[in-house]
């Protein structure tokens, strides 16, 4: 099937290092050209293919390529949260003329449990129309919930290890701040993105390994209640006059008014209030064991979007992982995820493979309960041990021009349509 042009897309929450494996994607293609034609991508996800908006990457400069490794968040080609329903029939038609259209070969889908799932939906609606169309997955997402609880499908998630380092910094600063301002101010509790799963707020343990900050981690999955809560709370005070909290967006101490997205995820950051805040007004209410006050911090979607905190292991795993999966799609390899998987032994190494979507899709890996302490508030060496790696040794390298961060910026180059205007179907 050679020289079939190539769509790529992407949704979900973006991450630091997201548009890393968009470069590896369109590198390995361009470097290919006896395999694969013309690179679009499709703007703004899924949605920009229902709506036909594809932008063409072929044409785009080679250095803006480049700067994507250290190009932020998804707004080189967009992201979204719509999702291809089994029920949406006409949406499932449009895909199939889109492709039909652009002489697409090969699609690319790069995102989190929900992204596999389009793109396992993408792939097996091809096979039964007998298209000739390779459908790979690239693995995405900040919460490291992709793949299952033993870590045989994938290690981590490129993106994680980002996050990760950013929570580790955020910490340390924190603490530098709540040392200063204890008289006053000596509880902190900061809000970590993670709305299930715990490997986000976890990361804060990174900052501080040997434990020696007054430092409590609840995890999603802690289970406790406001009480018992600040009862932990008023146990750190009373053994070291201060206490730093840093707690999943997830946990659950109420309603907090929650608001959904299409695929039918609460939005914490866009709800009435956040458990941050209850858990600050709860302690405030009650009386804490120590003069002051308690405060909190809630660092949102920065933490998503800060390259300079990124981790160049990160940013370079997520390249390997896009290109792995154009090379997947080269050897005609369709249906399946690209991957990447931690070899045994002391040094950290890594390796590239691949897993069907079938497998991937919708899945959602837990935090494994032998990695959160007996008291529910903390992380055991076993995570730290697991998750340092990721972190890297080194700082992005990310150009300045006049002090400010030079990021990729593409030409607006969109490919002509060639079918009627479309509005896709959960818009109606």
């Amino acid at each position: 099937m050679p020289n079939r042009n190539v769509l790529v897309a992407q949704s979900g929450g973006p991450s630091p290092v997201i548009n890393s494996s968009l470069r590896g994607v369109v590198e390995t293609c361009r470097d290919m050209p006896s395999v694969f034609g013309n690179v679009y991508a499709g703007y703004h996800g899924i949605e920009g293919v229902l709506q036909e908006e594809l932008l063409d990457m072929s044409v785009q400069n080679e250095t803006e390529i480049s700067l994507l490794s250290v190009t932020p968040a998804a707004g080189s080609i967009g992201t979204c949260r719509y999702k291809l329903r089994p029920e949406s029939r006409e949406d499932m038609e449009r895909v199939v003329e889109v492709l039909i259209a652009h002489d697409i070969g090969y699609f690319f889908y790069n995102g989190g449990n929900d992204s596999m799932d389009t793109a396992h939906k993408v792939a097996a609606l091809a096979a039964e129309r007998g298209l000739e169309l390779v459908a790979v997955g690239i693995p995405k997402t900040i919460d490291n919930d992709v793949g299952d609880a033993e870590f045989q499908l994938i290690d981590h998630t490129p993106g994680y290890g980002s996050v990760a380092r950013y929570w580790a910094y955020i910490v340390q600063g924190a603490n530098e701040e709540n040392r200063g301002a204890s008289p006053s101010d000596p509880v902190l509790v900061m809000q970590a993105m993670g709305r299930r799963i715990g490997y986000i707020p976890a990361a804060a343990r990174l900052a501080d390994p040997e434990r020696e900050m007054p430092l409590l981690i609840l995890l999603a999955e802690s289970g406790l209640t406001l009480p018992e809560i600040a009862d932990h709370v008023n146990d750190m005070l009373r053994r070291r006059g201060r206490a730093m909290l840093v707690i999943s967006e997830g946990l659950e101490l109420g309603e907090l008014g929650e608001t959904r997205d299409l695929f039918g995820h609460t939005q914490f950051s866009a709800s009435e209030t956040t458990a941050a805040q209850t858990l600050t007004s709860y302690l405030n209410r009650q009386g804490i064991a120590a003069r002051g006050a308690a405060r909190f911090d809630i660092p949102g979607t920065m933490q998503r979007h800060t390259m300079a905190y990124a981790s160049t292991v990160d940013i370079a795993e997520a390249y390997a992982v896009g290109q792995k999966a154009a090379l997947l799609a080269a050897d005609g390899i369709s249906g399946m995820m690209a991957t990447l998987l931690r070899d045994p032994g002391p040094i950290y190494r890594v390796h590239y493979d691949q897993v069907p979507l079938e497998k991937v899709a919708n899945s959602e890996r837990t935090f494994p309960e032998a990695w959160i302490s007996d008291d529910r508030t903390d992380v055991t060496d076993e995570f730290v041990a697991y998750a340092r790696p990721l972190l890297g040794v080194d700082w992005p390298s990310i150009p300045l021009v006049d002090g400010i961060q030079r990021f990729a910026r593409l030409k607006p180059a969109f490919v002509e349509p060639k079918l009627d205007t479309y509005v896709p179907q959960a818009y109606r």
